[in-house]
């Protein structure tokens, strides 16, 4: 019912895999090596696949081998890259190994950043085989949940490059392309935009159009946004942003499960913990390079220990899915003493953590949210607050709590719930 959160607990709550504290993706492989850090996922993705039932782990070792001498230099791009309006391609490849029935490429495409300045993003676009509905495929914008800042970090590096796509079979089962960004300074070199809201919104919508510009894809113009954790962020802030930034795309409904929705209460949470020290390098990094030049105060400096602001170039050059026990060494002996104050009370952060609180989504706008109520990263309170904000804005939002599921694993077991969501859209060109 329009305008009431519809609380739906899930009667057969199930652990998938509890991993890392707040990444989907199971602890794996450190070698510091790009090679290592490929294969450090690949084992990752080889322990997911076991979990959730099947395995092409062997598979996509093979298919690897065939990519890996083109996959660096898909992403080498030279200085001088001609300007493109937000949504154009500047590359693409074809994946070998792509799902059943389905295409997918690694794609670089402009977009823009929070000041509308241009940049460049990468990403993954997956598309089902045969015919296409007339007026084009609708598409799931997704957005990933952490894996890290430094550009080895993105998933379309990634040997199984579809590990974090929650859903992504079924999906394209119901006749959907999905658009997966890696957020600007992911994949390809770029400013640093984690957790920065506006960035997100547009390198989800801007995914969306480079779908479009693949002819093979035929993506049409109907559009889910669908995200776990960052990408949960980044899914609101793109629903709320496309009627202005994008109008040509008909949005109908936005997907998140545990979203990082409440940023100060996030940080205070986790002030004097390792997901602090993690979270806070990898936010106040990406902030102070975004906000420091036109916000006074907006320096490491200003917020972080001596030490703190040592170490923040290391973390950052970590990933959390597959470099989770050398990135929690350098944060560990920092617990407790890595900031120097509260950033949710202290400005500038103070205003730039509120300013990255997705503002309350369009109202006649369906809204799914999935929280575990063992996660502990994202506050099960603080999201249930966000479902009634957003209910009390006029949004039909159905939000489902899963009792013994935690922030990993959330993703992955919404999905059921998610599905069933997204059928009763009535999403045009969708199949049920």
């Amino acid at each position: 019912m329009k305008g009431t959160a519809v609380t739906a607990p899930d009667p057969v709550p199930r652990v998938i895999d509890r991993g890392d504290a707040w990444s989907s993706v199971p602890p794996a492989s450190h070698a510091a090596s790009r090679r290592g850090r490929r294969l450090g996922t690949a084992i990752a993705a080889g322990c997911l696949a076991v979990l959730l039932g099947g395995c092409s782990f062997a598979d996509r070792l093979i298919e690897d081998e065939v990519e890996e001498p083109t996959i660096e230099g898909f992403y080498e791009l030279p200085d001088d890259v001609a300007s493109g309006d937000p949504g154009t391609l500047v590359r693409s490849q074809e994946i070998v190994g792509a799902p059943d029935d389905a295409r997918a490429w690694r794609v670089i495409y402009h977009t823009t950043d929070q000041a509308g300045d241009p940049v460049l993003s990468s990403g993954l676009v997956v598309a089902p085989t045969g015919s296409a509905p007339d007026g084009g495929r609708p598409v799931v914008g997704w957005g990933h949940p952490t894996t890290g800042t430094a550009p080895d970090c993105a998933p379309s590096r990634w040997i199984d490059p579809f590990l974090l796509m929650e859903g992504l079979g079924d999906l394209l089962d119901r006749g959907f392309v999905v658009a997966a960004t890696d957020y600007v300074g992911g994949g390809v070199d770029g400013p640093n935009s984690y957790l920065v809201g506006a960035t997100a919104a547009t390198a989800v919508l801007d995914a969306v159009r480079a779908a479009q510009h693949l002819p093979e894809t035929d993506a049409g113009d109907d559009l889910v946004t669908w995200g776990h954790s960052q990408g949960g962020q980044a899914a609101l802030f793109a629903a709320s942003a496309a009627s202005s930034y994008a109008p040509e795309l008909e949005v109908h409904g936005v997907a998140v499960a545990a979203p990082a929705a409440n940023l100060p209460k996030l940080i205070d949470a986790h002030l004097d913990d390792i997901s602090g020290v993690t979270i806070g390098a990898y936010a106040f990094a990406a902030y102070a390079e975004v906000y420091g030049p036109t916000t006074p105060g907006a320096t490491l400096e200003s917020i972080l220990s001596p030490a703190g602001v040592a170490a923040v170039p290391a973390m950052n050059d970590l990933c959390l899915a597959t470099q989770s026990t050398e990135l929690h060494d350098l944060a560990r002996p920092l617990v407790g003493g890595f900031m120097t104050a509260d950033p949710a009370a202290t400005e500038p952060w103070a205003t730039l953590l509120a300013e990255n609180v997705p503002d309350a989504v369009p109202a006649d706008l369906p809204v799914f949210v999935a929280q575990g109520l063992a996660d502990e990263l994202i506050d099960p309170a603080e999201t249930k607050a966000y479902a009634d904000g957003l209910a009390a804005n006029g949004n039909a939002v159905e939000y489902v709590e899963y009792p013994d599921i935690d922030h990993g694993a959330i993703g992955y077991r919404a999905v059921p719930r998610l599905l069933e969501w997204i059928d009763a859209l009535a999403v045009p060109g969708a199949l049920n």
